[in-house]
């Protein structure tokens, strides 16, 4: 199978206050997307291998592309997440095919390393919906400053016959963080739990 790719695009927000107080210093988020033509649209297949190496693929691309946006070295990512739009043509399997056997890895690599599991987020839907993609912290996932999410979109996609995938990195947890828990600092990231 032949990737097809309708469109990239690169979000990156940059938060400077929340709750009426100035951060240290910036959190930056980016989400980097990418709209494929999605070969399974409108029929029932039952090997899905072809999407799976499409994840592989994608996994590395997009996690370089987000991690030069954030103009940060690929070390200093912190937290991480992906999902995946499916068109009204295709199913929900067909964004499990990308996300789980095969993206996490060239991710991990990307931005060296990454025990927790990557959240994830999947849905069908037609063009211009939203997806929340879960974020936690790449190395223990009870590191509880760093749940948070981004809400992805475009306005054009997924066309019915396309799947949009999105890939999240950021360089840190959510701003001002107090609720108590496993801190950063305070993570062994063995099990990539604790």
């Amino acid at each position: 199978m032949e990737l097809q790719i309708r469109k990239l695009a690169t979000i990156v927000e940059e938060i400077y206050e929340d709750g009426q107080k100035k951060l240290g210093k910036p959190i930056k988020k980016c989400a980097s997307l990418a709209v494929i033509k999605n070969p399974f649209a409108g029929k029932y297949v039952e090997d899905l291998s072809e999407l799976s190496d499409v994840g592989e693929y994608l996994g590395g691309f997009l996690t370089k592309r987000a991690v030069a946006a954030l103009g940060i070295e690929k070390e200093k990512a912190e937290n991480y997440g992906k999902g995946a739009i499916v068109g009204l043509d295709g199913e929900l399997e067909h964004a499990a095919a990308i996300l789980h056997p095969k993206l996490g890895k060239p991710m991990r690599d990307e931005i060296g390393g990454g025990k927790a599991i990557i959240p994830s987020a999947k849905k069908i839907g037609p063009a211009g919906v939203t997806l929340d993609v879960p974020l936690h912290y790449k190395d223990a996932a009870y590191v509880r400053s760093h749940y948070d999410a981004m809400e992805v979109k475009l306005h054009d996609a997924p066309k019915a016959d396309e799947i949009l995938v999105a890939l999240v990195v950021t360089d840190g947890g959510r701003p001002h963080a107090r609720i108590g828990g496993l801190k950063k600092d305070e993570a062994k990231g063995e099990d990539g739990l604790r």
